[in-house]
């Protein structure tokens, strides 16, 4: 703390004329008094005011593929009305000189979610755009779908996803309707900093848009339901939680559409909430994120537990599973609930399109998720494929059938949605055990299934999050100098480093260590949130051994490589 606030001091002068020159044109009265405070406080030399002030001008928040996302509050290095309003203006500039035309905006409930977006329609109207706003907070995949539907140039959608309360976002689709990838989020990113070395007043505003009514969410709803069997069962008892994010309702229009019994729910986490009370961290892999939906299935003796992510591009799934007599708490509930990981539930997800019927297309996953998929598909003269992670490349696979990534995103109906939907995903992960249920199996059969199959396909992830983005950066050098000969005890035979790939994928901050025996460890840099990730997997065939043998010898080889990537990341 003291070191920024030395900082600070060096060159208190050049930063607090930054920040007055940013209060004074700063169009929010709440970041603006904020930000006078936090000056008024730094020149009485309190250190974290100085802290503060030197962070959030001391950068810009970079405009990458993954659009803006970043703490809400004033300054260049934060999300505010000044950093949208000119991400607008230079995306704006970009789709003119490409010929313009409509650009879908869309947002969720986050605090100030709607008035980015609002403001965004201003700027875009401005420039001679045809902006077409969304009429409430609604689902990133309703967006999507909005961009393919109406013909757009563009869309925006104003959301930080999973990320905590205090951050929110600002993802922008070209008009194929994927998210942008490079080299068009380094050309946005030079309009951003032209219009960002003028004054704010400079960029044109105007009142000449438009608020959609509800017709492009009623028709994204009925292309949803479409998806499931005409005469598929349809008896399911689930629990759903959309963790006070926007799918609630969504959601349910599409279970009903689609004649699925309404999903009981859990009342303290339906309504959209930007505080996320219920929740450390709203995102359904967190630890103790889906905890009031597992005790609600408990109650209710539930079938299914749903929850998706607050902007609801994320499904996560959690299963009932008998207990073993004599375990620690089955004299209480005959069942304990796990949640099930990406990786099994896009297994699960591309086992079940091939029992639907899918006979060709090619299915595709992120190459930090499991290869059980591509044994899948070729068992059933399937091409399958790996891209970079992140739905901005899964959705741009010519051909594309299905995709996966194993941090909960699924597209299965790219034709309408190219990007990951977790709303599409539901219904098809509850037709699919509605289906089941009429012939007395349940999902982890069908896994049991595919292990014996196609081997234990066992996955897991250690990772850290950071304070100082440096310090990834030293972890990935430190790798890259000095790659180790065998972890674990077990060979390395290779190590490809993504900035240099040799299969074909685009260069990325990423290495890939391929190990004897089918094991492999993936460490890249978090595209969203500052954490370093190390991604495992291990193959153990069952061979006559039975398949809880092998399971208990993948679950020792796994936990041995946790052990040991580990101190990687210190």
């Amino acid at each position: 703390m003291a070191g920024n606030g030395g900082l600070l001091a060096r060159g208190s002068a050049d930063v607090i004329s930054q920040a007055l020159a940013w209060a004074d044109e700063d169009p929010d009265d709440r970041t603006r008094a904020e930000l006078l405070d936090t000056i008024g406080a730094a020149r009485a030399h309190d250190p974290k005011a100085a802290a503060e002030l030197a962070d959030a001008f001391g950068s810009r928040l970079e405009f990458g593929t993954a659009g803006l996302r970043g703490r809400l509050g004033p300054g260049p290095n934060r999300m505010n009305r000044v950093v949208v309003m000119q991400a607008a203006a230079g995306l704006a500039e970009y789709l003119r000189e490409r010929g313009g035309g409509a650009v879908a905006i869309g947002f969720d409930a986050r605090h100030n979610s709607d008035v980015f977006a609002r403001d965004s329609a201003m700027v875009f109207a401005g420039t001679g755009l045809t902006p077409l706003l969304l009429p409430r907070p609604l689902p990133t995949p309703v967006l999507a779908y909005a961009v393919r539907h109406l013909g757009c140039a563009a869309g925006v959608m104003v959301t930080a996803s999973h990320n905590p309360p205090q951050d929110n976002g600002y993802k922008v689709y070209l008009g194929e309707g994927s998210q942008i990838v490079p080299p068009a989020d380094a050309e946005i990113s030079a309009f951003i900093a032209s219009i960002a070395g003028r004054p704010l007043s400079s960029i044109i505003l105007s009142d000449d848009w438009t608020t959609l009514g509800d017709d492009v969410l009623d028709d994204y709803v009925t292309q949803v339901a479409t998806l499931v069997g005409r005469h598929s069962p349809r008896q399911a008892r689930v629990v759903y939680t959309p963790l006070h994010g926007v799918g609630g309702e969504t959601f349910e229009r599409v279970l009903d559409r689609a004649g699925f019994p309404a999903a009981i729910r859990v009342d303290a986490q339906f309504e959209p909430d930007p505080d996320f009370p219920t929740v450390a961290f709203p995102n359904p892999e967190e630890p103790g994120a889906i905890d009031l939906a597992i005790a609600e299935a408990k109650r209710a003796s539930a079938d299914l537990v749903i929850a998706n992510d607050p902007d609801a591009d994320r499904c996560a799934v959690a299963v009932p599973i008998p207990r073993t007599p004599g375990s620690p708490g089955s004299h209480g509930s005959p069942v304990e609930w796990r949640m099930l990981t990406g990786d099994e539930v896009g297994s699960l997800l591309g086992w079940w399109m091939i029992e639907r019927g899918t006979t060709s297309g090619v299915f595709a996953r992120s190459l930090v998720s499991s290869s059980m998929l591509d044994a899948i598909a070729a068992a059933h003269g399937l091409a399958s494929t790996q891209t970079l992670t992140g739905f901005k490349w899964i959705a741009r696979v010519p051909g594309l059938e299905y995709g996966y990534e194993e941090a909960l995103g699924y597209c299965i109906d790219p034709l309408h949605v190219r990007d990951k939907d977790g709303i599409s995903a539901a219904l098809l992960v509850i037709e699919m055990a509605a289906a089941l249920k009429e012939h007395g199996r349940s999902l982890t059969d069908v896994l049991d299934d595919l292990d014996r199959e196609h081997g234990i396909h066992a996955t897991s992830q250690v990772s850290v999050r950071v304070s100082d983005l440096g310090q990834i950066t030293g972890i990935m050098h430190g790798l890259r100098a000095n790659p180790p000969a065998s972890i674990a005890g077990i060979d390395v035979l290779g190590m490809d480093d993504l900035e240099r790939p040799t299969d074909g994928l685009p260069p990325t901050d990423g290495l890939r260590f391929s190990l004897a025996g089918g094991a492999r460890i993936i460490v890249r840099p978090s595209g969203t949130e500052p954490k370093i990730k190390c991604y495992l997997e291990v193959i153990e065939y069952p061979n006559g051994t039975g398949l809880e043998t092998a399971r208990a010898s993948a679950a020792r080889r796994m936990e041995a490589l946790r052990g040991a990537v580990a101190p990687w990341l210190e």
